[in-house]
C-alpha cells in the first residue's frame, strides 16, 4: 500500500462483495477517494456515495483512461464471471476473467500503480486436492472454467511480482454470505440464498444434498480480510496472490439447523443439481496458516452469530418478525 491516501479502483463494484467492500473502503480512505466501476450502470449506495464510472476490464484502453482520469494508484479488482454462471457460458468467463486480469496487471507495470488486488477462490482447487483442511500449497486441478481462470490469475499475479516487482496480493475467497446482495451465480449461494427464503417463505430447496459441506465466510470477515491484506506489510508476505483464509465450514443440513432455532417451522428439501459436482470437487474445510502467520488474520464470526445477525437484517428488511 502507498504511504500516500489510497486512490482506489474497484472492478466490478456491483457485485456481491463489491457492493460491501467499496462502501467500507470509502467510510476508510475518504469517499472521494474511492472508484465504483462496474460494466453495469452504477445504481443505489455507490452512486450516492462517491465518484462511479462504467468499465469494461476486458477494454484496456478504457482502464487505462480511467486510471488516468482519476490518478488511481490502487486497485481491486473483483470484476468477474462467477462459477455456476461460468459453466453456461465459458468462453464468456475465460475473456472476462483472463483478460480483465491482464490488463489490470499490465496496467499495474506500465502505470507504476500501488497495490493491486485479485482475489482467488476455493474454486482453483478440485477432486485431487485434499478436501479437509486443504493445505495452502497443493494441486491445483478445476474442474470449472472460473477454477481455471482463477489459477491462472493466480500464476499471473505471481508471475508479475516476481518479474516486474509488481505488488499483487490475493485472496482463496470461499463461499461469501451477505444480508446485504443477493446470490450472484456461485455454486456456494445456497448458503446465502436459504437465509432469504428462511424469512420470506420459511421453506426452501436446496441444489445441494444435506451433507455437502464447503468452507464460508461472513460479508464483515470477508472485508476485513480484504483490506487487512491489502494494507499488511509487503516485505512479510511470502505468499501474494493465493492466501487461503477460513472461517466457516458447515454443511447445508447443519446450516438449516442452525436456522431453525430462530424459525422452528422453516423447511428444507434437498434437489442437487449440476452445482453438486462443482461442490464435490472442492475442499470441505481450509488450511490457512500462511494468512494468520504472514498478515495476522482471524475471523470474528462463527456459525451461529452469523445466522443470528443474518436473520435480524433479513428480517427488519423485509418486515417480518422472527
Amino acid at each position: 500500500m502507498t504511504k500516500t491516501t489510497p486512490k482506489v479502483l474497484v472492478t466490478g463494484a456491483m457485485g456481491q462483495i463489491g457492493s460491501e467492500l467499496t462502501l467500507a473502503l470509502r467510510e476508510r480512505y475518504g469517499h472521494d477517494n474511492v472508484l465504483a466501476t462496474d460494466v453495469r450502470t452504477i445504481e443505489g449506495p455507490l452512486a450516492e456515495t462517491g465518484p462511479c464510472a462504467k468499465l469494461d476490464v476486458t477494454d484496456p484502453v478504457m482502464l487505462k483512461g480511467i486510471l488516468e482520469r482519476y490518478g488511481i494508484n490502487t486497485v481491486y479488482h473483483l470484476a468477474a464471471i462467477l462459477s455456476a454462471t461460468g459453466e453456461k457460458n465459458p468462453g464468456l468467463c475465460w475473456r472476462v476473467n483472463m483478460d480483465g486480469t491482464l490488463n489490470v496487471l499490465n496496467m499495474a507495470v506500465e502505470m507504476k500503480l500501488g497495490t493491486v488486488m485479485i482475489p482467488s477462490s476455493i474454486a482453483v482447487f478440485g477432486p485431487e486436492t485434499p478436501r479437509v483442511n486443504t493445505p495452502q500449497e497443493t494441486v491445483l486441478k478445476p474442474r470449472t472454467m472460473y477454477g481455471v481462470t482463477k489459477v491462472c490469475g493466480e500464476l499471473l499475479g505471481d508471475y508479475y511480482v516476481r518479474r516486474f516487482g509488481a505488488d499483487v496480493r490475493g485472496l482463496r475467497y470461499p463461499g461469501i454470505i451477505s444480508s446485504e446482495t443477493p446470490p450472484g451465480g456461485g455454486t456456494t449461494d445456497f448458503a446465502v440464498d436459504i437465509f432469504y427464503k428462511a424469512v420470506q417463505n420459511g421453506e426452501y430447496t436446496c441444489f445441494v444434498k444435506e451433507d455437502t459441506s464447503l468452507p464460508m465466510m461472513y460479508m464483515p470477515d470477508c472485508i476485513k480480510a480484504t483490506i487487512e491484506l491489502a494494507e499488511a506489510d509487503f516485505s512479510k508476505l511470502s505468499h501474494h496472490g493465493d492466501f487461503n483464509v477460513g472461517a466457516l465450514s458447515f454443511t447445508a443440513g447443519e446450516l438449516a439447523a442452525e436456522i431453525r432455532k430462530h424459525i422452528p417451522g422453516f423447511r428444507v428439501s434437498y434437489e442437487p443439481d449440476f452445482r453438486q459436482a462443482i461442490a464435490d470437487s472442492w475442499p470441505s474445510s481450509i488450511d490457512d496458516r500462511a494468512a494468520r502467520e504472514e498478515w495476522g488474520w482471524q475471523p470474528a464470526w462463527d456459525l451461529p452469530s452469523m445466522t443470528a445477525d443474518m436473520l435480524e437484517r433479513l428480517s427488519a428488511r423485509f418486515g417480518k418478525r422472527l
